[in-house]
């Protein structure tokens, strides 16, 4: 089995996967901190006469 030298073709399709993967991920840590916050129930300070209404 020979190494071969790769071609350009596979160096752009490694940056644009790179690129997705990266995406993909703030993606994700975003829909994560979404969740965290809203499981969290933080009510910012509502009195419970605000939250009974």
């Amino acid at each position: 089995m020979s190494l071969r030298k790769s071609h350009e073709l596979h160096q752009r399709r490694f940056g644009r996967n790179l690129g997705v993967g990266l995406t993909l991920a703030a993606f994700i840590v975003i829909i994560f901190g979404l969740t965290i916050v809203k499981v969290s129930g933080s009510d910012f300070g509502m009195s419970t006469e605000e939250v009974q209404n």
